[in-house]
């Protein structure tokens, strides 16, 4: 995976568009309307951070994306992990996709465990996410990749409002 650099925000807005225009039911699932979640502001901020990578496919285009976030904020801290770990030691997934074009190459699994991968280089000792309660293909994703429900959340997000999240993790 390819780290983003700040010139490439515009190429990231684009891909999350595209994937948002050509995903079908994306309003029933993860719920994502570009401007709310995902937004111009939560991307820069990733990029700026080192947190936003791409997986590259055919012909150096854009596959797939993801944030890894080397610690976990605390609202994660109420759940009931397997291990109770500091902030420090847990890595964060967000907006994982992977472009239309892209899809039923497994490359949603591969993000994942290049994601595990990094997360261990920078000593983190499990990845840890959250779902929306409806999105079912991410779910059923998550748990494929090994990933174990740990807890659902009630929190509100731009995009959705009040709305149950489930909790994962992946011990590395």
């Amino acid at each position: 995976m390819n780290l983003v650099q700040a010139h490439d925000l515009e190429t990231v807005k684009r891909h999350y568009i595209h994937v948002i225009e050509n995903t079908p039911e994306i309003d029933k699932t993860a719920r994502w309307v570009y401007g709310r979640h995902p937004t111009d502001e939560g991307l820069r901020s990733y990029i700026e951070n080192g947190e936003m990578y791409l997986l590259m496919g055919d012909q150096d285009t854009v596959a797939g994306m993801i944030a890894i976030v080397m610690h976990q904020g605390s609202d994660y801290e109420a759940v009931p992990w397997t291990e109770e770990l500091g902030n420090d030691q847990v890595a964060t997934l967000h907006l994982l996709a992977v472009c239309p074009e892209y899809r039923g190459r497994a490359l949603g699994s591969t993000i994942l465990e290049l994601a595990g991968e990094l997360a261990k280089q920078h000593g983190k000792k499990a990845v840890r996410l959250d779902v929306l309660e409806s999105n079912l293909p991410a779910q059923h994703l998550y748990e494929k990749n090994g990933f174990i429900y740990r807890g659902k959340e009630h929190w509100y997000a731009e995009n959705t409002g009040w709305t149950d999240f489930l909790l994962y993790e992946k011990p590395l």
